[in-house]
């Protein structure tokens, strides 16, 4: 009998278990890296606001309420980080062509330099992190994020 095809429940359970402590320490490690990175581009903007502006700049002008929801944060959360940012410059309300009581958020040109800034720094620390790991091992790390990503935004919420 192969280890690569387990028939019990063990082998499976012990992969789920290794995957938990992983992605518990990815977590921990990857906030550990940006707190201690040296560079002044990490701190340009904070976690929440590069995640907004992300998928701003990606999917375009969105209300609060559709930004909360792709983001599976509350409503409430995402208006306090929408109003700093806005005071920050980063963001601009406009009205909700689809609603005229409601706003659309977009993102800035300050906003928009400040969110390159973080992902070149990102992606040059990640570079020298896997430095040594061939291409295909980068690509096939990419895919894999990719698709538990794609997984954990899929699970139904309770």
């Amino acid at each position: 009998m192969s280890d690569d095809h387990p028939t019990g429940s063990e082998p499976d359970e012990t992969a789920l278990a290794r995957i938990e402590t992983e992605v518990a320490m990815l977590m921990r490690l990857g906030e550990a890296t940006r707190r201690a990175t040296g560079t002044a581009e990490h701190r340009v903007l904070d976690r929440a606001a590069y995640v907004i502006l992300r998928h701003l700049a990606a999917a375009g002008p969105q209300n609060v309420s559709a930004l909360a929801a792709r983001l599976d944060l509350d409503g409430s959360t995402v208006t306090r980080q929408v109003s700093a940012m806005q005071r920050d410059g980063l963001i601009d309300r406009a009205p909700d062509p689809t609603d005229g009581r409601g706003t659309v958020i977009s993102p800035t040109p300050a906003g928009l330099h400040r969110m390159a800034a973080v992902r070149a720094a990102r992606t040059r620390l990640y570079g020298d992190i896997l430095a040594d790991w061939s291409p295909g091992d980068r690509d096939t790390l990419a895919e894999m994020l990719t698709r538990l990503n794609r997984a954990l935004e899929n699970r139904p919420r309770r």
